[in-house]
């Protein structure tokens, strides 16, 4: 799947306006009006459309960023490639040409709708494993979310009835105003205050939903968290949200991740951290440790002498970097254990150790306070 970024032209630190411009430009050359029948044109029209409905979004873009295609193509609901037609592309971004202004109609003929309303966004939480970090994972949520009602099939009206056309807008869901001033004359469209853009008017509304042709159900998404993910992080699925009332574009799912807290492990970034507790013999010794990492156990060499609070490090161990092949490393602190109880046999050893360096005192050293 080509970059975003290539399909418009444009470089990652590119502004809105400068978006906005480019999308403009190549929906011009390859609206289908322009070229008829012409398939490749098409396929390059849709995939402008869905580049610049994702770079167009602060939200969206932010996560393309992150994640790639992975973090905005996860859901299973259809893009721009699949479920949407000309007409609702061209009306989801009626409105980088200015209020109430058609981009195409005023080239290519023809009038269509204002942009496409919205259902509301639906925000959930997931919590993962550092095992489902550091892989990834397929999950399966299970939501509440507003979906069409199935006595009425979403439209609000008693079952034997049918919605009716508003008289304000004669159906359209949008009246025009004209005003007049020095310049002239001019039209502006607006929703219709009556139907609120419907179009429809309910006298007879269902008695399941209410009339809004909504109800709450549970429904199960299935989705894929890419490896190396952190608390924070949120995944976009388009259109997985909240149903809306006829007419309306369903709202996206925004699944924000969490991080389970681990018995042995913690993190700071791509790297993991663990404590690891020794006698003083071994840290006077050296000795080669079988530590756990996330992959499984490995070995790690402490060096003779080492000291109480010394970190080693473990090259690679840690988590998988966010649109990289590389990974962070594990830090192990070492915590020298000093003995509170010694057996007569082990005093006698350690009284030898201190005679034979009772030379050496005591150093002092300045800390700095936090």
């Amino acid at each position: 799947m080509r970059d975003y970024y290539d399909i418009l032209g444009v470089d990652r630190g590119v502004t809105s306006d400068d978006l906005k411009k480019s999308y403009r430009k190549i929906a011009m050359k390859y609206h289908p009006d322009k070229n008829p029948n012409d398939s490749e044109a098409e396929k390059k029209f849709k995939e402008a459309a869905e580049a610049y409905s994702v770079l167009s979004d602060d939200q969206k873009r932010q996560q393309y960023d992150q994640f790639g295609h992975a973090g905005v193509n996860s859901g299973s609901g259809p893009g721009f490639q699949g479920g949407m037609s000309m007409e609702d592309i061209i009306n989801s971004f009626g409105d980088i040409f200015g209020d109430g202004f058609d981009p195409f109609g005023g080239i290519f003929g023809g009038n269509r709708r204002g942009g496409i309303k919205k259902a509301r966004d639906l925000k959930v939480s997931l919590k993962l494993s550092f095992s489902d970090i550091y892989s990834g994972v397929n999950k399966t949520l299970k939501i509440k979310r507003l979906e069409h009602c199935d006595n009425c099939s979403g439209s609000g009206a008693k079952q034997g009835t049918m919605p009716i056309a508003c008289d304000q807008c004669k159906g359209a869901g949008q009246v025009r105003q004209v005003s007049q001033s020095f310049f002239g004359q001019s039209v502006s469209v607006r929703e219709c205050p009556v139907c609120t853009g419907s179009g429809q008017i309910i006298k007879n509304p269902c008695g399941d939903c209410g009339g809004n042709g909504l109800n709450r159900k549970t429904v199960e998404i299935k989705i894929k968290v890419p490896s190396g993910v952190s608390a924070g992080n949120y995944m976009t699925l388009n259109q997985q949200g909240n149903k809306g009332p006829k007419g309306y574009q369903s709202g996206d799912l925004i699944i924000f991740f969490e991080e389970e807290e681990h018995s042995i492990f913690n993190r700071n970034g791509e790297d993991v951290i663990t404590e690891v507790v020794i006698q003083f013999y071994e840290a006077a010794l050296g000795m080669t440790l079988e530590v756990p990492t996330l992959e499984g156990k490995a070995k790690l060499k402490i060096p003779a002498g080492i000291q109480s609070a010394q970190i080693l490090r473990m090259r690679g161990k840690g988590f998988p970097r966010m649109r990289g092949s590389s990974r962070g490393d594990q830090l192990v602190r070492v915590h020298v254990d000093t003995p509170q109880k010694l057996s007569s046999k082990q005093k006698k050893i350690l009284d030898e150790l201190a005679e034979s360096n009772k030379t050496l005192k005591p150093i002092f050293r300045r800390i700095e306070l936090d």
